[in-house]
């Protein structure tokens, strides 16, 4: 019999399906074909939540414990943890598109938009926008606090996606012996790490950060799971949240055709979730004008795609007038493409590969904001799983303290960050 990782993905869930019920408890009796559909599918849903419960508890905790931090950091400087979190940057952007529209009677007159001459609201996409104005209109929440309730949920759902992700490919293999345990505790460790990340704080701002990050986790695990008119979906809702939509896009589209060159996938539906990926994206593309408008739009605020060499002579200037601050870019460049390759010999799944790969392109080959880079790698959690496979080899009490090490540098890191010249 074939070993899990010798199987792909929708052929591993066939076979397991007639071994085990959802729930992961032997199954006493064959599959007749004439189980209800929506019972084992809420077993299924019960037993994740179940298992990936102490990851959720403990990302919230590093959250929680982020933001206390914050607040008695920017208490002590006489500030507002609140407005730093809700109310600065592209925050307030994304209120002005939930209150107003995208145009207005005294449009680019607020305080923050004086002066942004040729900078225009058209760069920011309307999901976040949509669904902060619905929760204004239906519980009364001021758009401020809507956006941090958003990214609040978006967060829990995005870690918990992670976890189920994370669970499948180290399950699957993912460099350690396939098995349950291993990809429960491989999970967890991955979504502890993104809850820690030095910029893990941005998962609990009024940003787009947590929204396309938990549209592009669960958009992946459609995709390995083989639901091809879900991934596509989810994938064009994250085409209305973000233009790095275009990973999870190239993700839906490199597992589907892989599937069909395998002949794995059902044609219709492979094809159907390839067509609605792109959607959102295209859409709002579309209204702004067409791409070529899309792309004035972000040259007006400086924004561009030069494949890294802007950002390469960013690094080069660095290194001849503050060579330790240059020194670190190199070192953080380093990581970055060391991470993506580990990926690659980890052996995960290409929609994931190809996931990660795009987001780091995007990352560093965008022209401006080189502070911002961190900030467009936060949503590439696969990046991470290599060293959570590290992580979850060794033993535990290194681990945890590992982990907590990186829990304390992320919670003052993210707010001196804040309090300091934060995100562009």
């Amino acid at each position: 019999m074939d070993t899990p990782s010798d199987l792909s993905v929708p052929e591993f869930d066939r076979q397991q399906d007639r071994l085990t019920r959802t729930t992961g408890t032997m199954r006493t009796e064959p599959l007749t074909g004439t189980e209800p559909v929506t019972g084992p599918k809420r077993a299924a849903a019960r037993g994740l939540l179940r298992r990936a419960a102490p990851a959720l508890a403990l990302f919230a905790g590093i959250r929680v414990l982020g933001l206390v931090v914050l607040a008695v950091w920017a208490g002590a400087e006489g500030r507002s943890p609140h407005q730093v979190l809700s109310a600065r940057w592209d925050a307030l952007w994304y209120t002005d598109i939930a209150a107003h529209g995208y145009h207005w009677a005294g449009y680019q007159a607020t305080a923050h938009t004086r002066g942004a001459g040729v900078r225009s609201h058209l760069a920011f996409f309307p999901l976040l926008p949509w669904l902060e104005r619905g929760l204004h209109e239906a519980v009364g929440l001021s758009y401020a606090d809507a956006g941090l309730a958003v990214s609040a949920v978006a967060s829990l759902v995005a870690a918990l996606g992670i976890f189920a992700v994370g669970e499948r490919i180290a399950g699957l293999g993912g460099g350690l012996p396939a098995s349950p345990v291993t990809g429960r505790r491989v999970a967890l460790v991955l979504v502890v790490l993104w809850a820690a990340l030095p910029i893990g704080v941005l998962e609990s701002m009024a940003y787009t950060e947590a929204l396309f990050t938990a549209l592009a986790a669960w958009s992946l695990w459609c995709v390995l799971r083989g639901n091809w008119i879900t991934a596509g979906l989810l994938s064009a809702l994250a085409g209305l949240t973000r233009p790095s939509a275009a990973a999870i896009i190239a993700a839906v589209w490199a597992g589907a055709l892989l599937d069909l060159w395998r002949r794995e996938a059902p044609l219709l539906r492979a094809v159907a979730g390839m067509l609605l990926a792109p959607a959102g994206l295209l859409a709002y593309a579309g209204w702004v004008g067409g791409i070529p408008a899309y792309f004035r739009i972000q040259n007006g605020w400086g924004n561009g795609f030069d494949f890294g060499a802007a950002y390469g002579r960013f690094v080069g200037h660095q290194l001849t007038t503050s060579p330790a601050a240059g020194v670190g870019l190199l070192v953080f460049v380093g990581l970055v493409l060391w991470a993506l390759i580990a990926c690659v010999r980890q052996r995960q799944p290409v929609a994931t590969v190809v996931y990660a790969a795009v987001i780091v392109v995007l990352a560093l080959g965008a022209q401006a904001y080189f502070n911002s880079k961190p900030r467009l790698l936060l949503p590439g959690f696969p990046l991470l799983l290599p060293l959570a496979a590290w992580l979850a080899r060794i033993r535990t009490s290194r681990a945890a303290a590992t982990l907590g090490v990186l829990t304390a540098v992320s919670a003052v890191y993210g707010a001196i960050w804040l309090l300091g010249p934060g995100p562009p």
